[in-house]
């Protein structure tokens, strides 16, 4: 799940663009206090400044968190790969 502090019509427009494996939350009616509470930075006038990335196992529980993820390094995109799988099940037959 993705938490944004964007509105919920600009990430249904921005999501009816694209094809993310994964669902977005806006934050925008609480002034981006739910993104920042799992370590997103926020400006002054609260919009993003910092992403975090948080994976969420199969078992509902916290698999690893990305505090500062920087979407134009691919090593962060590595790191992440980790996370994912080390709670991603093995396909059966292998």
């Amino acid at each position: 799940m993705g938490i944004s502090n964007d509105s919920a019509e600009e990430l249904g427009s921005w999501l009816h663009d694209e094809d993310f494996p994964f669902v977005f939350a806006s934050d925008a009616d609480n002034d981006g206090a739910t993104y920042a509470a799992f370590g997103g930075g926020l400006r002054d006038n609260n919009m993003v400044d910092s992403r975090a990335v948080i994976v969420i196992g199969p078992d509902g529980r916290i698999a690893g968190t990305i505090k500062s993820f920087n979407q134009n390094d691919p090593m962060a995109y590595e790191e992440l790969a980790e996370i994912v799988d080390r709670v991603t099940p093995e396909p059966e037959g292998n």
